[in-house]
């Protein structure tokens, strides 16, 4: 039977006990130590976790939740969003090894790329934001090891032609990574086009609520998924069952809160698309804007991080109109239920060919507020600042 995400999400939670009753969600079971009956018993890998670091019933059902979601073989619980991207890199590449991503990378994943990975032989190419899957397979090299994927990337949210790429990079034995953290797993399943490794950071829908740091690294491929969990092991990670049990409190409403996410950004998307003082807005689903024929094909969602280009202005102008919004909240992440804006401008100078851009850049995500109130917050911001 075919189910949708918003059931899967919650039926392993109401799946039947085989004997006496139990709570809806897994108990929190914080422990290093694991005692067994027998030394038989304790050796006996195939009887679940022998050491705490193993992860317990929260983690143990989280991780299995999220490869439902993403129709995973298996999936890998990091401590942060972060790690995902970092772990499947350096289980896969090696010193004399290239890794292929876009110029628009988030900007901590390419500090690890350009600094750590570097460091250590493995070098990165970097294809324009805007280049075509076409173009982007036409770069890949004898010594590229790894496409790193951002659909929509960082800041810009610029598309790509996910099903293409990744057919273009398993005929050259290319791994593809894909960044999958926009759509959270719901909106878009990089595995079931091709991808070869998915990753996303809980911390942000999933989560839902500000409140906690994980990642997560799905894969397909047992192989793949294999190598991964090794190098988890090998470098000691661990997630904490307490914010496994909140990410899997979370995951339970992710169906339903991403999609008031989108459909308030929408909202909000299409009222500064109309504003004088708004050049562009960069958001897939809206109509006209960058990368919206892939995401009207690929996606059945969205959600709710744009981003605002000025029209016009100084950069002190748009730090004012931030200062003024008061439903907004001025910090960094996304993905909580409350709204967001920050001033982004600054981070396109890192890139070797920055965006040309009308007038600063602002991010916003739009939380679960009521979107007539937020649309109202930005209006009287923009008409108190900009003249």
């Amino acid at each position: 039977m075919s189910e949708h995400d918003s059931t899967r999400l919650i039926r392993a939670a109401t799946s039947r006990p085989t004997e006496g009753r139990r709570p809806v969600s897994p108990p929190v079971e914080r422990a290093s130590t694991l005692l067994n009956p027998s030394v038989g018993v304790m050796r006996d890998e195939s009887l679940g976790p022998v050491y705490g670091i193993d992860g317990l019933a929260p983690q143990r059902a989280l991780a299995q939740l999220v490869a439902d979601l993403e129709r995973a073989e298996r999936v890998t619980l990091t401590s942060s969003g972060l790690s995902a991207v970092t772990l499947p890199i350096l289980a896969l590449a090696r010193a004399g090894d290239e890794v292929l991503t876009t110029d628009a990378v988030y900007g901590p994943s390419r500090r690890f790329l350009t600094r750590f990975m570097a460091e250590r032989g493995v070098t990165t190419r970097l294809h324009p934001a805007e280049a075509t899957a076409a173009e982007i397979a036409a770069m890949i090299g004898e010594r590229t090891r790894i496409v790193l994927i951002e659909s929509p990337a960082s800041l810009t949210f610029e598309m790509i032609d996910v099903p293409a790429l990744a057919t273009a990079a398993r005929a050259k034995s290319v791994v593809t990574i894909m960044d999958n953290t926009w759509a959270a797993g719901v909106a878009f399943k990089p595995l079931v086009h091709g991808v070869d490794v998915s990753v996303q950071a809980l911390t942000k829908y999933v989560g839902g609520h500000s409140d906690l740091l994980m990642g997560a690294v799905a894969t397909a491929d047992a192989r793949l998924g294999r190598l991964i969990h090794q190098a988890a092991e090998d470098l000691g990670g661990h997630v904490s069952p307490d914010d496994a049990w909140l990410a899997l409190r979370g995951a339970r409403t992710l169906k339903t809160r991403l999609d008031r996410h989108a459909a308030s950004a929408l909202q909000v998307a299409e009222w500064l698309a109309d504003h004088p003082k708004v050049a562009r807005v960069l958001y897939p689903p809206l109509p006209g804007s960058v990368g919206h024929d892939l995401w009207a094909r690929d996606y059945t969602g969205a959600a709710g991080l744009m981003g605002v280009v000025l029209n016009g202005g100084a950069e002190a102008e748009a730090e004012a109109i931030l200062d003024r919004l008061t439903l907004f909240g001025l910090g960094y992440s996304w993905g909580g239920f409350e709204s967001l804006a920050t001033h982004e401008t600054g981070q396109l100078g890192f890139r070797q060919a920055p965006p040309r851009l009308e007038g600063p850049l602002i991010r916003l995500h739009i939380g679960l507020e009521n979107a007539d109130d937020l649309i109202a917050d930005l209006e009287g911001a923009f008409a108190g600042v900009v003249p």
